[in-house]
């Protein structure tokens, strides 16, 4: 891991679910299933994208997070990139630093220079993972608690070369089945005490830990392939979700979330939603 050292900005974020006030998004104007890679877009293959309705959906997405106090930053995107939508597996914010990843799938590979060069021109201090496969749709943060996906995308020695580096932090590795992609596509942390997650996905000794930590509210096998976990939490008890997922919906509003619904159906058929489309890098405690 090699360290980019520049003039310092102000980014942070230590948790999932603090009040989200910068985020990274590209638009998905080049989005289309080239390779297969995971069970939505092996359903919607012969359906394709509708590029016009996602890019409809993904700006009323934008629009949604500005009206509640997100500085939304939009990565330039390329025909190449037929996954750039994606933002949040380009890398994760842990403290004051961005770490960019290397992307685990050649489709994706690419991606992270992209961001390098948003973040040099604005001069906010990185780290470049060198060698270690992994994607930040298998990183969860929680405090000092750091949960790493074992996936396609991330393998152990990542999450080794994490445990030597961040020390003062506790990185757990989670492994899972690894059809479901990402580690948030069955677990996501949305507050200090409750969490979402697919329990068939998961080893029994993982759920007990999970459950052992959080309060934990289950996801039906219909809408974990709707993501029902990739929800993105914005602060104060704020979290955006898709209306398809009405039974998470409404689990989460009997727990005292606000839940915004947002339709960005044409988008998740590539396998994503909120979380995957959002890069934060500041959140405020």
């Amino acid at each position: 891991m090699e360290a980019h050292s520049q003039k310092r900005h102000k980014t942070y974020c230590n948790s999932e679910y603090d009040v989200l006030k910068r985020v990274i998004l590209c638009e998905p104007h080049y989005m289309r299933i080239r390779d297969v890679i995971n069970e939505t877009q092996k359903k919607f293959k012969n359906e394709g994208i509708h590029i016009d309705r996602a890019v409809e959906q993904h700006n009323h997405f934008i629009k949604t997070l500005q009206n509640h106090g997100v500085e939304v930053i939009l990565l330039p995107y390329h025909e190449k990139f037929p996954e750039q939508v994606f933002t949040r597996d380009i890398g994760f914010t842990l403290g004051q630093t961005l770490f960019v990843s290397r992307m685990g799938s050649d489709i994706r590979r690419g991606e992270e220079n992209v961001v390098k060069q948003w973040l040099d021109d604005e001069e906010l201090p990185y780290f470049k993972i060198g060698e270690d496969k992994i994607e930040g749709g298998d990183v969860l943060i929680d405090r000092e608690s750091i949960y790493v996906g074992l996936s396609n995308r991330t393998d152990q020695r990542a999450v080794d070369h994490l445990k030597s580096v961040l020390t003062q932090y506790d990185v757990i590795a989670i492994p899972f089945t690894e059809k479901y992609l990402h580690l948030d596509c069955i677990f996501n942390v949305i507050s200090p005490e409750v969490a979402l997650i697919f329990p068939s996905a998961l080893n029994k000794k993982e759920v007990d830990f999970f459950a052992s930590r959080y309060e934990l509210i289950e996801v039906t096998c219909e809408e974990q392939f709707t993501l029902g976990t990739n929800v993105l939490a914005i602060g104060n008890q704020k979290i955006l979700s898709l209306p398809v997922n009405q039974k998470v919906n409404g689990k989460l509003r009997e727990k005292g979330f606000e839940v915004i619904e947002v339709d960005i159906s044409e988008i998740i058929k590539s396998g994503g939603s909120f979380r995957c489309c959002t890069l934060p890098i500041l959140r405020a405690e």
